[in-house]
């Protein structure tokens, strides 16, 4: 028996005192559980023509995979959300080698959200505009339509994790912390989700039609339905003759996200953002030639400008901090490589002139500049097999040899050095920047700099020795559940689901004697010694 309660003690020590990775901000899970092709929602597609022809319904299969941590005990985790690249249009046909879910960046993002903990859903989306519209003003509305789609597919996804949390939480989610993560195109679809809430909002001046000289709202809700993904042109209500535009998922079902990751993404206009959106937090080059890092223009290779006074990162994560939605992220001390390396990059993007010829000014906080060195690198991050281009995405997408040839042409225009080891050091870049965020705009953690705090010095418990009452607090990070046992290993008490930083135990009834408290945490375990009188 002395031996055991040796051991016992032994292992609640080494729990306490070795906390040497942090939950949700570094990996520490090695292997994943993937589930591949979970439909998630059925959407009216426009890839078969802008509009679907009268009478004729392409409905495409919405599909996600969905990693998560193998071997994970804890029941409920945050849910991420992701969202692929791909200027809004398939992969090789939008003049890029990439634009999947398949992309390999997009493995890897999945992949190290995982390993730390998180659930990741990785999602496709409705693609189709038409970037070859006559004018400008068209194929401005073109593009806005996809990207309002986008919104439309990733609320339904949402609302899809919180209908099955209802039905037995298939994937063991956590529904109060769910966060968006976008790559390009998913970056615009994540800050559009985050801002756009009002109808006015999609109806400025500057996105209406006024060549009739009627202005006309070239998004009409009463046509492809709200934000939300609710009304429009549905099988119930599409007027005879007109083809139906919306499938309604998941109705009923919250859209909340609890925070927002852009890579290289932007907004329709800066007065999107209002006070009370998420907290946003971005990774964008300065020199990205298709998404512009302040305001301005918005251009497609060998298309020219598609629209214009777009705002990108700087502006948008610029306004979100002053607007006070980003304080969780403020006033934090922030010693990890990352945080340190983006706040030396800032520091050099002062004064520099981006693509749009606007001058970059003051440091912006939240923000990840990568300065890279190539003139028009837009996403550093990624990387593609030529080979596997050719022989393989090509031809399943119904693409020509030279329309692949002229892809990974145009994708080596802004990534020159584009290799393996360049895309997963720029991946690791971005998953040590975001995960710290998320973790503290979920409330996982409440201090930046955990991992260096001394878990068992951040739990405190009062009073002590204690009576039939105790109080636990914890000063870094919310507390999950804490477990009392006697001297000789036996389980007293199990306080369950608690999700707060302080919990409190009353009518404890415990006999007298030393007992061991574990105090469970998202990032780790305390156990401290405990007299009860």
């Amino acid at each position: 028996m002395r031996n055991i309660i040796t051991s016992l003690l032994f292992c609640f020590a080494i729990i306490g005192f070795s906390i040497s990775q942090t939950r949700y901000v570094d990996e520490v899970f090695t292997s994943l559980d993937i589930d591949s092709n979970v439909l998630y929602a059925s959407n009216i597609s426009v890839l078969a023509g802008s509009p679907v022809p009268t009478g004729v319904s392409v409905i495409p299969a919405l599909e996600m995979e969905i990693y998560r941590p193998a071997g994970d005990t804890v029941a409920e985790r945050p849910l991420i959300i992701h969202m692929h690249t791909g200027t809004f249009l398939p992969i090789i046909l939008n003049g890029n080698p990439t634009g999947s879910r398949f992309d390999a960046a997009t493995s890897m993002m999945c992949q190290g959200y995982a390993k730390r903990g998180y659930v990741v859903a990785n999602i496709e989306y409705r693609l189709g505009w038409n970037p070859m519209d006559s004018t400008q003003a068209l194929r401005a509305a073109s593009l806005m339509k996809a990207v309002y789609r986008g919104i439309q597919d990733a609320k339904s996804c949402v609302r899809y994790f919180r209908k099955d949390y209802e039905n037995g939480n298939t994937y063991g989610i956590d529904t109060s912390k769910i966060i968006l993560s976008g790559q390009g195109s998913g970056g615009w679809i994540a800050l559009g989700y985050a801002t756009v809430d009002k109808l006015a909002e999609i109806q400025l001046p500057k996105f209406l039609d006024v060549s009739s000289g009627t202005p006309v709202a070239l998004l009409d809700t009463a046509i492809i339905g709200d934000w939300d993904g609710y009304g429009g042109y549905t099988a119930t209500n599409a007027p005879t003759g007109a083809p139906v535009l919306n499938i309604e998922n998941h109705a009923g079902y919250s859209n909340d996200v609890h925070c927002v990751l852009s890579m290289g993404g932007g907004i329709g206009d800066l007065s999107w953002l209002e006070a009370g959106d998420v907290p946003m937090v971005a990774v964008h080059c300065p020199t990205d030639p298709t998404a512009i890092y302040t305001t301005g223009d918005v251009s497609v290779q060998q298309i020219g400008i598609v629209t214009t006074d777009i705002s990108g990162s700087y502006d948008v994560i610029k306004e979100a901090n002053t607007l006070g939605n980003n304080d969780v992220f403020l006033n934090q001390t922030y010693t990890d490589a990352y945080s340190l390396a983006a706040t030396a990059a800032n520091n050099g993007a002062q004064g520099m002139v981006d693509l749009g010829g606007t001058t970059v000014g003051a440091p912006v906080n939240n923000l990840f500049p990568y300065i890279t060195g190539n003139p028009y690198e837009s996403s550093p991050w990624d990387v593609w097999d030529t080979t596997i281009l050719h022989a393989v995405v090509g031809p399943s997408v119904g693409a020509t040899p030279a329309q692949v040839t002229a892809a990974n042409a145009n994708g080596l225009t802004s990534n020159p050095d584009m290799s393996i080891m360049k895309a997963m050091a720029y991946v690791d870049s971005t998953l040590g920047y975001f995960c710290r965020r998320a973790a503290l705009a979920t409330g996982l953690i409440t201090t930046a700099s955990i991992d260096e705090v001394n878990l068992n010095d951040a739990i405190s418990m009062y009073p002590v020795p204690a009576g039939n009452q105790l109080t636990i607090s914890s000063n870094a990070t919310n507390i999950n559940s804490v477990e009392i046992y006697s001297i000789t290993g036996k389980m007293a008490l199990n306080k369950l689901n608690i999700h707060a930083n302080t919990v409190e135990l009353n009518d404890l009834n415990l006999p007298s004697g030393v007992y061991i408290v574990k105090t469970n945490t998202p990032i780790g375990t305390s156990s401290k010694r405990l007299i009860i009188q």
